[in-house]
């Protein structure tokens, strides 16, 4: 699984790079791969660095060393972070290694054992301490002034927004767990600051992220912390309420269906209350024997049930959701079910992932692996099924209203996105006249006029 954009690449950088290095500065540069979460390390490892007086170098031969940030979810996961270490190590030579490949230090020194250090994930301090091995911080006090907002590795108008680390669950096919250990919740009052500071550093978007949002403060006990004068729970419906009081948008990913995500519904539907009707829930399949053999939390809910009972609360909302095909012992006619199911569920956003076995994981166990020949086959069919059902939801957006907020402006289009698409992973509402004023993180109206299979085009509204 690969979600890693060209521009956070330090050798195809884009990212914003606080300031020109001053003389003698050393500079430290970041190859971040993996998940939105992953990201969030990488910023906060790039925050430390640049408070302790280094500068961040956007590409390798200006950089004194490099850390790779690795992702190892799945077996072609590790390879693309491998052949990146290995980039980093011919274009700059000193290479410091940390993330979730990281826990497993013999592997990578196996293939690279040239690397500096290799450290595991959000092991910020061990990763600090490798830097400061490789290249000694030479601070300037009246000069390193660190940015408002940190570090960030996002265009300055959205930024995701981590609220726990790891992971209770023990599905059969995912290996996190044991990377990143089981579910460790922030305070609420520690992440209602910190999105507190993103906004009033410009964010005008906050994409709320962990392993399992839903699961939020389980391991706090809801515990309730000072906030305002008042307090505030450790729960992701109190945290939701809260984050929606700061005048941004606020998007949830990776939701499991646990039947208090309800409480989460009527908030979406006001409009007032900040928090997009959006949902990002990783179903991953439909047919409860594949569920089962997955391991899958919540696998008995009828989840048809549950997105009827969403969409009569707020019509308005998306769903957004990713599924595995080719899982170990799935039939045809498991698969058949999964695509009706598709069909009655009509998800606005669907990826999907063809299953591959990852090392550790106990899937690779089961029996009855699908040939590779048939997932591919079924991959195919599962998203002609997908590009079906969303470009016929697209077309019944002709016509509405929707707020947009814009990611990007050239000479053809502003680029934006809809309350129905997150960035990098959904689509886009593209603007073509009377957008020559318009910047990043602007937010306004427009009346969709033309729709495509995942992309809109609509005309601004004054």
């Amino acid at each position: 699984m690969s979600q890693n954009p060209p521009d956070l690449r330090p050798d195809l950088a884009n990212a914003r790079i606080p300031d020109a290095p001053r003389a003698g500065q050393p500079r430290i540069g970041m190859v971040s791969l993996g998940c939105p979460k992953a990201l969030v390390d990488s910023e906060r490892i790039l925050t430390r660095l640049r408070a302790e007086g280094y500068a961040i170098s956007p590409d390798y031969a200006g950089a004194d060393a490099v850390i790779v940030n690795t992702c190892g979810f799945l077996d072609s996961a590790k390879a693309e972070s491998l052949e990146a270490i290995g980039e980093a190590l011919t274009e700059n030579g000193r290479v410091i290694v940390t993330g979730c490949l990281g826990a497993e230090p013999d592997y990578i020194t196996g293939a690279h054992p040239s690397v500096l250090a290799v450290t595991g994930p959000h092991q910020y301090e061990q990763v600090l301490d490798a830097v400061h091995a490789a290249v000694p911080p030479s601070p300037d006090p009246f000069v390193d002034l660190l940015p408002a907002r940190g570090v960030a590795l996002t265009p300055r108008h959205y930024s995701y927004l981590k609220i726990s680390e790891g992971c209770n669950h023990k599905c059969r096919f995912c290996i996190i767990p044991d990377m990143r250990g089981r579910l460790v919740s922030r305070p609420a009052n520690a992440v209602l600051r910190e999105a507190e500071k993103l906004v009033e550093a410009g964010v005008r978007e906050l994409l709320v992220i962990s392993q399992d949002t839903s699961a939020y403060g389980v391991d706090r006990k809801h515990d309730a912390s000072p906030w305002k004068g008042g307090e505030v729970r450790s729960h992701i419906t109190d945290l939701a309420r809260e984050l929606g009081r700061l005048g941004a948008w606020v998007r949830l990913h990776y939701v499991y269906p646990y039947p208090h995500v309800r409480d989460l519904i009527p908030l979406m539907a006001d409009p007032d209350s900040g928090l997009l009707p959006y949902l990002d829930i990783p179903f991953q399949h439909a047919h409860p024997d594949v569920l089962k053999r997955m391991a899958r939390p919540a696998k008995s809910a009828n989840t048809l049930e549950e997105i009827a009972a969403w969409r009569a609360a707020c019509p308005d909302i998306t769903l957004r959701s990713t599924f595995i095909v080719g899982y170990p012992g799935e039939t045809e006619a498991e698969f058949q079910y999964l695509l009706d199911w598709l069909g009655e569920a009509q998800l606005d956003r669907v990826g999907c992932f063809r299953y591959e076995n990852v090392r550790g994981a106990r899937s690779n166990d089961l029996p009855d692996h699908v040939p590779d020949e048939v997932k591919e086959e079924r991959w195919h069919r599962f998203m002609a099924r997908a590009q079906e059902i969303s470009e016929a939801r697209m077309a019944e957006k002709v016509g509405a209203r929707i707020q947009v907020i814009v990611d990007e402006v050239d000479d053809e289009a502003a680029t934006c996105r809809s309350w129905a698409d997150a960035p990098e992973i959904d689509g886009n509402v593209f603007i073509d006249e009377d957008f020559a004023d318009l910047s990043p993180g602007d937010i306004l109206t427009v009346e969709v006029e033309e729709a495509a299979d995942y992309d809109l085009w609509g005309r601004r509204l004054r």
